[in-house]
């Protein structure tokens, strides 16, 4: 009786760890994307550049005022904020997803803190999505975000004002951040 017990016991144990092996595979297989495949990533996350502007969405002048506001704020607070413009979100059919996996690849923000944030903005697509790291969103929660997107971003962006409304979406979510 004891070995039948015992036996039982076995095969269950060796079960749950091969589901928990499995459960680890699939989890990393649905979250991984190469980042490093792509050269514009690699050096980005190399160079750690603040604005990334691979969709060309902003004049150098542009790119230029919202970097030195972005680098004012992170040596002021130690908090990053990294803007980014796309053409597309392939091989992501999510945009938050793809803003979110990326941050986590350049490793926006200070380890142990997670205060960095990206903003990832998509032209061609007509979407835009506000990742945070873990302890920024107990302060800019997806409420607040999405608020920012909907109320400040959107409506610059209907009138073609694409740096204005990340400009000013950035310049709210750092008001929000400062409470």
């Amino acid at each position: 009786m004891k070995s039948q017990l015992l036996l039982v016991f076995l095969v269950l144990s060796f079960s749950s760890c091969k589901n928990f092996a499995q459960e680890e595979t699939r989890e990393a297989s649905v979250y991984s994307y190469d980042f490093s495949s792509v050269e514009e990533f690699k050096r980005t996350k190399e160079t750690g550049q603040i604005i990334n502007d691979y969709g060309n969405v902003f004049t150098y002048e542009e790119a230029k005022s919202l970097g030195d506001l972005l680098y004012d704020y992170a040596e002021s607070t130690t908090r990053q904020i990294v803007v980014v413009t796309v053409d597309r979100i392939q091989p992501y059919s999510d945009i938050q997803k793809y803003a979110s996996d990326l941050g986590k690849y350049w490793g926006v923000g200070q380890k142990g803190k997670d205060n960095g944030l990206i903003v990832m903005f998509c032209k061609p697509c007509r979407k835009i999505a506000i990742a945070t790291g873990y302890g920024t969103e107990r302060v800019l929660t997806d409420a607040v975000c999405k608020s920012v997107i909907d109320k400040t971003m959107i409506p610059r962006f209907r009138e073609d004002n694409y740096y204005t409304g990340i400009r000013d979406g950035i310049q709210e979510l750092i008001k929000q951040w400062s409470f």
